[in-house]
This record gives structure tokens, sequence and C-alpha cells, in this order.
């Protein structure tokens, strides 16, 4: 039996995604409904060799349609998620809207599948933040080996974590500045062209920026309400990709052997060895990769028991689509 799936916010960057990742993995549907706003209606979008046109989001009946994969910004998706799920579709939500609600589970199907079975209660699902999905599908096979104590992780996050409006601004700021322009920030609040920004989301009043913040309460959520995380969440000039170099304490001993070996044998990650042709893994390496690249595994001397790791991922991918259309697949496969 095939599904009716409904992808809400289909013509930006991850919607777009989702439908590519859709066909990709022959995901079982009878039909695809592409959504979005009333601007973006009778617009065209492509599903394999397919072209779908645009409808209204506000005027869509959802009745009949089974899921929901939704990315249209958090303020859209508080009021129309739960329209749909009142219908009887089951919304897998990419925004931060519905993350910490109690009665949503948050799932990485990597590291909490069984999460799934509280997804009843309001028929929602939330889609993590992109940096938290990469991290905590890299840290839940060392989780497995010995319980993880605290983490400290940097991040460098691409432009397109922001949209197709930030892609834009690098682009215009990085071929302004070789015309001798002076750049001028609208998306972001400094110049991204050839630099760094501190600052993801807004500013809170413990100091640390709402990225920051999602960082430590999702991973609480998802993996472990015991790990202690401390987040630094850096924009960088990269289109597509997001790194992180992960410190990570464990309450037990975790011989770099036993580490290697976990991340082996987990699912969706791919380990990179020192002594490989490729050494480590770059953004500019994995854009369109399904997997979370995990390289520069190395023992941490500083601590009793510490690991240090550098770990990339295509956060349109695995970070956003990706993962809402695995919870998609997860949901099927339970009936």
């Amino acid at each position: 039996m095939g599904y009716k799936v409904a992808v809400v916010g289909a013509t930006g960057n991850v919607g777009r995604e989702m439908l590519a990742i859709l066909e990709e993995r022959n995901f079982p549907a009878d039909e695809v409904v592409a959504l979005a706003s009333a601007r973006s209606a009778g617009k065209e979008v492509s599903f394999g060799d397919k072209t779908l046109k645009v409808q209204d989001l506000a005027k869509f009946d959802f009745k009949g349609i089974d899921i929901v994969l939704s990315s249209p910004g958090a303020s859209v998706s508080a009021e129309f998620s739960p329209k749909a799920a009142a219908a009887g579709a089951v919304v897998i939500d990419n925004t931060s809207y519905f993350r910490m609600d109690p009665d949503v589970p948050l799932i990485v199907p990597e590291v909490n599948p069984d999460a799934l079975a509280e997804h009843t209660k309001k028929n929602i699902i939330a889609n993590p933040n992109c940096s938290t999905i990469q991290m905590v599908v890299a840290l839940k096979p060392l989780h497995d080996v010995a319980k993880i104590r605290r983490v400290v992780v940097s991040t460098y996050q691409s432009v397109s974590g922001a949209g197709k409006d930030a892609m834009d601004e690098l682009f215009d700021q990085t071929r302004g500045i070789y015309m001798n322009e002076h750049p001028s920030p609208e998306k972001f609040t400094k110049q991204i062209a050839f630099n760094a920004i501190p600052h993801i989301d807004k500013f809170m009043d413990s100091r640390e920026t709402k990225e920051e913040w999602k960082m430590v309460v999702e991973t609480k959520k998802i993996l472990d309400s015991k790990i202690k995380v401390c987040a630094n969440c850096v924009r960088v000039p990269i289109f597509i990709g997001h790194a992180e170099m992960v410190n990570v304490e464990f309450d037990g001993e975790v011989p770099l052997s036993a580490a290697r070996k976990a991340l082996r044998g987990a699912k969706g990650v791919t380990l990179i060895d020192l002594e490989s042709d490729l050494e480590y893994v770059t953004p500019a390496e994995i854009q369109g990769e399904d997997d979370v690249f995990v390289s520069r595994l190395r023992e941490d001397p500083t601590v009793e028991n510490g690991l240090n790791f550098w770990c990339v991922a295509d956060n349109l991918r695995k970070g956003a689509a990706l993962n809402a259309v695995q919870i998609a697949e997860l949901l099927t496969r339970k009936g």
C-alpha cells in the first residue's frame, strides 16, 4: 500500500531536498503534494522525473494525507502542523517549534527509534536541529561503550542552515569584495564572506545563543538527560556542510580501539582513520552524502576518560531532510 505524502515548505532548501530524497529512496508514496505559501503557489518543483505544481498551504485540505514532511518555519508550523495532525496525518516537523514539547518525540532514527511510539499523543514528530543530529549520531555508539558524562562541542556551520537568502548573501558578499565593494550584512549580523560569526540565532539571558541552547537541551532529550553539554556555535563562509570538533568525557574507560570499533559498526557513521588516504574529511567532500563522517579520533590526555573527534555532515540531508524521511520510513515499517 502506498502513502499520500505532503511536503510543506516545498520551495525552500530543505523542502526541495525532502522531495529529492523521497524519490531517491523510493519511498512508498502513491501521491506527493507540494505545499508552500500563497506567493509560491503555482510554481513548479521537481520530484524525480516529475514536476509538481505548488499548492497554497493556507487553502489545502489535509484530509486523506498520511504523512506530512514540514519545513516552513516555526510560526507557520505552529499553525498548520496541528491542523494536519487533526485531519489524521502524522506530521514530521523540521522546525524548532515542537522540539521541546513533552508530548512530541524528538527523533534521530539511529539513536532513539523507540521514542516513535510517543507520537500518537499529538500525531507530531519533531526533527532535531541540524547540528544536534550529526553530533548525537556520532555520540550514540560511544555512549553504548561507556556512559558519556560531558560534551564540549564547537561547531562550524554553513550558511545554508539559515536558508536560501543566507546563501545568496555569502555569494554576493564574496563577489562584491573581489570588486572592491563594501559588504552590507542583511541576513547575518556581520560580514559572512571571509569571516566567522560566533552568533547563530538570538542571544539568551544566559548569554548563550539559542542555537547553543538547542544543542544542549536536544541532546539531553534524545540521548541522555544526564549528559552535560557545552556548545559553541559559529557560522562560517561555507555553502553546505556543518563541521564540529567534539570533546567527550566518559564515566568509564573507553580505549581508542573500542571507540574505533563502535564507530565502524554504527549505522549512519563513516569513520576515517588518520592512516587512510583521506586522513580526515571536510564539509566540501561530503556534500550529497547521507552519513555522518567522523575523523581525527584521538584520546584526550587532559582528562581521565576523554576522546576528541571531528565530524562533518551535509546539513541539508542528514541534518534536515534525510532525517525526516528516515523517520517517515520508520513509521511505515511500524505500520
